[in-house]
């Protein structure tokens, strides 16, 4: 399995055609089991597995903190397709109802209106608490620099990125993906598996915002994100009931800021 495939590609242009070699973006399915059962499958592109069940378990609920499992690893070592968590016996208890629903919570909304589903987001997530602010001119340059973190993108043209920074502007981590949620499970789920969640004030997405990155990332508890594409109603929404900033790119050098006004400070 790769993250990015070779691909032989015809161009054809006013002058005739050209044949060349594209690497375009690797795309399989991976099954995630949680005390033995099948828990969900999801399309990724190939890589950073463990990381990514980990991020992805942590905005389930399914973790809260690393003592609520006992190992994430994959059923076997030569295919990386299939990750198995085992919970800690008393988490376990503790979390019967999300295990038994076996689904997301973003595909248990068929009959519900918005405000329903946020409504029942609020009641499963605490709001963050005040203090996180951020430079806006200091989120700028660090979204500047994303695109020197991805590879994938630089050979493909086709990933997602989703990075972490602290509040000083230093990268924690940044993974890139096919889909931009699978992305951000990869970078939470490694920066949680560091112990690195903590230092973690803001959030960089390639991409736009929909409710459920919010969701991850307030499950993950960061306060702040950055997209370089504008956010849902939906998600804007959620994340003022939680009390985080949500801003993106604006035409020119400017900055459009959608909820949580005071986490954003003008040099």
């Amino acid at each position: 399995m790769n993250a990015s495939i070779p691909q032989s590609v015809t161009l054809f242009h006013r002058s005739g055609t050209i044949s060349l070699d594209m690497e375009l973006l690797g795309e399989e399915p991976l099954s995630i089991r949680v005390e033995g059962k099948p828990y969900a499958v999801i399309m990724r592109t190939p890589g950073e597995e463990i990381a990514h069940v980990a991020g992805f378990c942590l905005g389930e609920g399914i973790i809260d903190s690393p003592a609520d499992y006992a190992s994430i690893a994959t059923c076997d070592a030569e295919s990386t397709n299939v990750v198995t968590v085992t919970l800690d016996p008393s988490r376990r208890k503790s979390i019967g109802g999300i295990l038994d629903r076996r689904t997301y919570i973003s595909q248990t909304s068929c009959g519900l209106c918005g405000k329903e589903l946020i409504q029942d987001l609020y009641q499963e997530i605490r709001p963050m608490p005040a203090g996180t602010v951020v430079s806006i001119s200091m989120v700028l340059r660090c979204l500047d620099s994303l695109s020197a973190h991805q590879p994938l993108r630089s050979r493909t043209r086709a990933s997602h990125a989703a990075s972490l920074w602290d509040a000083q502007g230093n990268l924690k981590t940044v993974a890139e993906d096919i889909g931009r949620h699978n992305a951000l499970d990869k970078a939470i789920g490694r920066a949680f598996l560091d112990r690195l969640l903590p230092q973690t004030a803001f959030l960089i997405m390639s991409s736009r915002l929909s409710y459920e990155l919010v969701q991850k990332a307030a499950r993950a508890r960061i306060p702040v994100i950055m997209s370089v594409s504008r956010p849902t109603g939906l998600a804007v929404e959620l994340a003022a009931r939680l009390n985080m900033g949500i801003a993106c790119l604006a035409p020119g050098e400017g900055v459009y800021i959608f909820c949580g006004h005071e986490r954003f400070r003008l040099d």
